[in-house]
């Protein structure tokens, strides 16, 4: 089977564009009231991938400061024209994966969620796939992440901890 891979995408207006090297670590479909909040939908779909298989193809995006059910935050990268959203960083990763927004892909169709999370709080009229692990809140990364991601994880704190050993 041929890979879909890399993959585009954007903003509306076309300013910000940029391209998926790779497949992403893992999708996850999130149902929490902070996400419908932030999207104006019933969840967001974010892309976790790292951010050096990210490469910026258009205009760098503008990065807002934005408040986050865990209290520390959230940094959205937004077209400076348009205001789309394309990425997020959360404090937990930090810089280094980028939770990059699939409705902004140019062919969405092609990462459909690995995981629904924080379904405890989904609207109730939305129905979840049968076949798709759903959990109330989070989940723990070792169960539901295959292993290639899991060891390009280990990979990615390895690299961070160098730069910090090395800076």
């Amino acid at each position: 089977m041929a890979s879909i891979f890399p993959l585009e995408g954007g903003c509306d207006c076309k300013t910000v564009r940029y391209r998926m090297e790779t497949r992403p670590l893992f999708v996850n479909c999130c149902h929490c009231r902070w996400c419908q909040r932030e999207t104006g939908a019933s969840f967001a779909l974010n892309a976790m991938i790292e951010a050096d298989r990210v490469t910026l193809l258009g205009e760098e995006p503008e990065v807002v400061d934005t408040p986050s059910a865990s209290g520390q935050g959230q940094k959205i990268a937004r077209c400076p024209k348009c205001r789309i959203a394309v990425w997020s960083n959360y404090s937990g990763a930090g810089p280094s994966v980028r939770f990059v927004r699939v409705g902004t892909l140019d062919e969405p169709d092609h990462l459909p969620p690995d995981i629904h999370i924080f379904t405890g709080t989904k609207q109730p009229w939305v129905m979840l796939p049968p076949g798709t692990p759903a959990v109330a809140e989070y989940y723990d990364r070792n169960e539901y992440w295959p292993a290639e991601s899991l060891a390009r994880r280990e990979a990615q704190l390895a690299k961070i901890a160098a730069a910090k050993a090395g800076g």
